[in-house]
């Protein structure tokens, strides 16, 4: 390792050199990340500014919507801004910075979708336990544990990422710096312990998801005791689009941490992590929210007081 140069920058993956492309790519990035962007916005200003949403269910939304436009916010404007500049770098340091904030706000989703979880099983399967169960404490506490944890194991995974010297090559085959990418051109065998935190950190993810799925086939089967067709209706309505977002994030997420990384650029692996980077956030308002009937009533309440408002005060004013 002694004519092993430091790194100081990393060359990201390059969606095209054909300027069409690169306006597809900036185009379609721009429409996500707004989408995403407001839709997480909005979420965020009715549950702060309506009290009849101050309850555990829309207190974990809005820890999501937080979490949904840290992980974007992340990755996307570096994209779209070497798009527009037609350049692929990004120093050492900001690489640093962008693998451990995604980690952490990918991980903390994971978590906070796991409560959510837990929280629509308390209250559909065991509604008499729900006040005493799900208290303003025991949201604080659940909401502080996967911030804090997921803080820690992305610091542990980061310190130990970067740890492994980077002499052979500096290109990541990703449009942000990911982990798996990092840990492939890296100049040595990984350590011992970045492989258990690797392995712990997919016992983690696997669990979370299996809480997931075991939280709504419990309740599947409880609204399904319904004898109507509300019953059905509610149940679907209910786990069937949770289900797709978490089996989405789950999926492709482990597809890209688990999955031996290939030398070259690969179209399954851009396809992937779009998947579980981008899509995710741009959803999960549309899905956990805007289906949602208070939600609709707090929106419907907001329009309502924007637009009778200055009415209110043009006719005072004559």
């Amino acid at each position: 390792m002694s004519n092993c140069t430091a790194v100081t920058e990393f060359l990201l993956l390059g969606f095209s050199n054909a300027l069409e492309l690169q306006i597809l790519h900036l185009a379609s990035f721009l429409i996500i990340y707004l989408a995403a962007l407001m839709g997480n916005l909005l979420v965020i200003m009715l549950i702060a500014f309506d009290s009849h949403l101050h309850t555990p269910m829309y207190f974990f939304l809005l820890n999501l919507s937080i979490l949904d436009i840290g992980s974007i916010s992340v990755i996307v404007p570096k994209s779209m801004a070497n798009s527009i500049l037609n350049t692929r770098l990004i120093s050492y340091s900001r690489c640093i910075t962008q693998a451990f904030f995604y980690l952490f706000f990918l991980t903390a989703d994971l978590a906070i979708l796991t409560i959510m979880a837990y929280d629509r099983y308390i209250a559909i399967c065991k509604p008499l336990h729900y006040a005493t169960v799900m208290n303003r404490r025991a949201c604080l506490q659940m909401a502080a544990t996967a911030w804090s944890t997921t803080v820690l194991y992305s610091a542990l995974h980061m310190r130990n990422t970067f740890r492994l010297p980077f002499c052979h090559s500096n290109i990541i085959n990703q449009f942000f710096c990911e982990v798996p990418q990092l840990l492939r051109i890296s100049g040595s065998e990984m350590f011992t312990s970045e492989i258990q935190i690797i392995i712990f950190g997919t016992c983690l993810c696997v669990g979370c998801i299996v809480i997931i799925f075991v939280s709504y086939i419990q309740i599947f089967t409880t609204v399904l005791r319904i004898p109507s067709v509300q019953g059905w209706q509610k149940a679907v309505s209910i786990c069937l689009p949770h289900l797709i977002v978490v089996s989405l994030l789950g999926s492709t997420g482990l597809i890209a941490y688990v999955k031996p990384t290939s030398g070259s650029p690969s179209a399954l692996d851009l396809m992937v992590s779009v998947l579980y980077s981008m899509i995710p956030p741009m959803m999960n308002p549309v899905i956990y929210s805007m289906r949602n009937k208070d939600i609709k009533a707090a929106l419907w309440k907001l329009v309502r007081w924007r637009w009778f408002i200055p009415k209110k005060m043009s006719v005072i004013l004559q």
